[in-house]
């Protein structure tokens, strides 16, 4: 009988075994690419209750411990509804995993009595993380109580107020979508962190809410803001000392005091402040436009390579300002010559409407007086007039189309 095994010859051999090693490692590969898609933890499966009223802090720590504990990327659920987190509380690191999404369909509510959490200094808090992104939901943050206890003419053991959302000594942190409301203190603080986005968030709080600040940078780099909607008491968008590339586009502010570089300058050796870009800014009925302002007092800090670029203001009592003198408290404040040197500065395409007559104004140090300042198509009136500008120890150029006339 005449055999009809094929017989494979060493080229076939070879592109036989070829194929199989292929396909196995494909299959391998999908296999583990299985085993690395996220598990995800729904905070009700770890006791939390939504209802407003039930404390659910302790779930909401259970399920971030269990993600943080993970070797694999965890998503983290919030469904519909209220959620009580009735305690400060701080989301810690260092995680055994660098993908943790939280994903938020419901409110987080803090706890109505603003002395429970008012000398905590923040409500919620993500401490040495990596990785993490936040997507939608709400924050509330009760802090109206508080803010007439703070308005009063008494203001008799008032506390400070807590943060709404605080990252610290984290990096690649990711925020969309989220909404503030009302919060007791600034909505969302980024400190000493870098690689940082956040994306699409309004921040609101009433424009008599005091120290509400929307985004306070500090001590940190690489980070970009993209399309905030702030309505609050304070800085829609506050910069401080030790923040560097920064990147600031399609703002919408008011009310709110502005987008304040400062203030800076309370210590002698405090780090600067520089290579930071405010693009595509809207700002309707605000105190400020752009601001920079520092403290009358020595400081080895600085203001470096800044640009704020194509603004549309509207009915805002100070569009450009830059304050070495300044002094929110009217009076007790230091009386030196600020030693923040402030440099580099560009204000490109600002356009819009003044609330008072004074447009532009340099207040600048007698130690270090502003260099290098620019103005470019600036184009402001007030009450259909030409507005002014003021400039003390100020130096620049000015370029196009400038009103008020430079006094640079």
């Amino acid at each position: 009988m005449e055999n009809t095994t094929p017989i494979l010859n060493p080229s076939h051999t070879t592109l036989f075994f070829f194929f199989f090693f292929f396909y196995f490692l494909l299959c391998s590969s999908l296999f583990n690419s299985t085993l690395a898609k996220s598990t995800t933890y729904n905070v009700l499966d770890f006791g939390a209750i939504p209802d407003g009223i039930t404390d659910s802090t302790m779930a909401f720590l259970t399920a971030w411990n269990k993600a943080c504990a993970s070797t694999k990327p965890v998503g983290i659920h919030v469904p519909q509804g209220h959620f009580l987190l009735g305690n400060a509380t701080t989301f810690r690191g260092k995680c055994n995993n660098k993908a943790i999404s939280i994903t938020i369909h419901g409110t987080l509510v803090a706890p109505y009595d603003y002395r429970v959490i008012g000398d905590a200094g923040y409500w919620l808090t993500f401490d040495h993380v990596s990785g993490v992104a936040i997507h939608g939901g709400v924050l509330d943050g009760q802090g109206s109580s508080l803010w007439e206890c703070k308005n009063s003419d008494t203001k008799v053991n008032c506390p400070t107020g807590a943060t709404s959302l605080a990252f610290n000594n984290s990096d690649h942190i990711v925020v969309t979508g989220l909404k503030s409301v009302n919060s007791q203190l600034f909505h969302i603080i980024v400190m000493g962190s870098h690689n940082v986005k956040v994306h699409g968030v309004k921040l609101i709080a009433p424009g008599n809410s005091p120290n509400t600040d929307g985004i306070h940078i500090q001590f940190s780099s690489h980070v970009t803001i993209l399309k905030p909607r702030i309505h609050t008491g304070d800085d829609c968008i506050s910069i401080g000392p030790g923040t560097n590339n920064l990147w600031i586009e399609d703002v919408a502010c008011g009310p709110g005091h502005g987008i304040s570089i400062g203030s800076l300058g309370w210590y002698l050796n405090e780090p600067g402040v520089k290579n930071v870009t405010v693009r595509r800014a809207k700002f309707s009925k605000t105190q400020n436009g752009f601001r920079i302002k520092s403290w009358g007092r020595a400081s080895n800090g600085f203001v470096n390579d800044i640009h704020f670029e194509h603004a549309l203001m509207t009915h805002v009592q100070n569009p450009i300002v830059i304050d070495q003198n300044y002094c929110p408290f009217l009076d007790g404040c230091p009386s030196e010559a600020s030693g923040i040197k402030i440099s580099d500065v560009t204000y490109k395409d600002i356009s819009g409407t003044s609330a008072t007559q004074v447009a532009v104004k340099f207040d600048c140090s007698s130690r270090q007086p502003c260099m290098k300042i620019r103005l470019e198509d600036v184009k402001l009136s007030y009450k259909n007039q030409n507005p002014r500008a003021s400039c003390i120890h100020a130096g620049g150029t000015a370029l196009g189309t400038v009103q008020p006339e430079s006094c640079l």
